[in-house]
């Protein structure tokens, strides 16, 4: 069955404009009678489509699902701007493994210059790969991504989370393996946690001792050296597994 994010959704009707209309009327083809996953700000229902227009489609809500596939802790990614497509990649792939909330962010060693007046676009492709790939596996509700903030804009950011932890290959290298551990069976389910991971090159050293003066805690991501598109799954695999294999 297909799942879309709608525009609204009350509890007995949703609605869909935009895109998914186009897919469901002439990728999908469907039509009344249909049945789709309906998902609106983290609920989810079986709906039977009951009409379709050229820029619209209405279908009624059949049945609420209550078991949800969001991981048990809210679980930000702040990346230091990448080059290429490799931040696309982790948000593709970050929110098939999870991830709540994607903020991108300017470190010193970013080789990316952000252009603000050719930013938006950006932001809505990221904000598009998020939905279809949180369609795609089956999420509940499509992970926030932001538009890319200083390094100073990050550290407010961060205040509203319960952990916040900053990943530091210096760490790994010094053999460092117990704090990513140690605070993961600390946390309980429903709390929030912050990682931030540097571009290509890492983070210098003074970022990190800034972020660790403003509580963060250091750590390595297990004895290798990661690369900026990969450290992000590592962390977010580990949280599944931690909260939901591993109970």
């Amino acid at each position: 069955m297909q799942r879309y994010f709608v525009d609204t959704i009350n509890e007995t009707q949703a609605t869909i404009t935009g895109e998914d209309v186009h897919h469901i009327t002439r990728v999908m083809r469907m039509s009344v009678g249909d049945s789709i996953f309906c998902c609106y700000n983290g609920r989810v229902a079986i709906c039977a489509i009951t009409e379709i227009t050229n820029d619209t489609v209405l279908a009624n809500v059949v049945e609420w699902v209550e078991n949800s596939n969001e991981l048990p802790i809210k679980v930000c990614i702040a990346s230091g701007l990448p080059k290429g497509d490799k931040l696309e990649y982790v948000i593709q792939k970050g929110t098939e493994l999870g991830a709540s909330e994607f903020v991108p962010f300017v470190a010193a060693r970013s080789i990316v210059k952000w252009d603000e007046k050719k930013g938006q676009k950006k932001v809505e492709r990221w904000a598009k790969i998020a939905k279809e790939a949180a369609e795609q596996s089956h999420r509940a509700m499509v992970p926030n991504v932001n538009k890319p903030l200083s390094f100073r804009e990050l550290l407010s950011f961060s205040q509203s989370y319960t952990y916040k932890v900053v990943a530091y290959e210096e760490d790994a290298k010094r053999g460092e393996n117990s704090n990513l551990a140690r605070l993961l069976s600390q946390m309980k389910n429903g709390e929030s946690l912050f990682v931030v991971i540097g571009p290509e090159g890492g983070l210098t050293e003074k970022e990190v001792s800034f972020l660790i003066e403003n509580e963060f805690i250091s750590c390595s991501f297990g004895p290798r050296i990661l690369r900026t598109e990969t450290a992000p799954l590592y962390v977010l695999s580990t949280v599944s597994y931690h909260f939901e294999l591993a109970r």
